[in-house]
């Protein structure tokens, strides 16, 4: 399957050069979780999480950090590298941003283009959020180099050091109650309560 979506992802950005439209198609391929069990797949074989805890499922960086591969001919230059980090959210303000229209109001996501392009300034997310719902209610919380986990409703936070610790295995809450007590704060406004999406206590 990594073969044949290898080649096929070939084809496509080929078709966009031979259509001549290449420098104005901006393409982006990632994926919205990390590897899985699924099909009987074994993600332990390929080492499949990198350094990382997790599969998919689990909100450790195994779960849900994924890279973004991005071209735009003549935009982006190839065999760039960038360490900022977004999620799906920006998509939306990216592409309103590019294509030169006003962002909808009340939106999380703040435009990558600037890393993109390499012109104006990149704004940061302060906090990112996630929650799960399937085998009960998790959060979690990435703000600057931490990564703050809780793994159900009520629950202490774990605290880990992302940086230094990309597996996740050294709970530094207690030696970092400020850092804990701050994404304890924000916590509070993160989520709006959805009938869709209930906490199960």
């Amino acid at each position: 399957m990594i073969t044949r979506m290898d080649a096929d992802i070939g084809k496509l950005l080929a078709k966009l050069d031979a259509l001549g439209v290449a420098n104005n198609t901006l393409v982006i391929f990632a994926s919205d979780n990390g590897p899985h069990r699924e099909g009987g797949n074994n993600p332990a074989f390929f080492q499949s999480s990198g350094p990382f805890t997790g599969i998919k499922r689990a909100l450790t960086d195994g779960g849900i950090r994924v890279p973004g591969i991005m071209r735009w001919k003549g935009v982006t230059q190839p065999g760039t590298v960038s360490d900022h980090i977004w999620a799906f959210w920006d998509f939306l303000p990216t592409v309103a941003d590019l294509a030169g229209v006003a962002t909808p109001a009340g939106l999380d996501g703040i435009s990558f283009a600037p890393t993109l392009t390499g012109r104006g300034e990149q704004k940061q997310h302060e906090f990112l959020y996630w929650e799960f719902h399937e085998g009960g209610f998790r959060q979690a919380v990435r703000y600057g180099d931490w990564k703050a986990i809780r793994q159900a409703p009520n629950a202490p936070l774990r605290l880990f050091h992302v940086v230094n610790d990309p597996a996740e295995k050294q709970n530094l809450a207690e030696k970092h109650p400020d850092v804990v007590a701050k994404i304890a704060a924000y916590l509070q406004t993160a989520r709006t309560d959805s009938v869709s999406f209930p906490i199960r206590r």
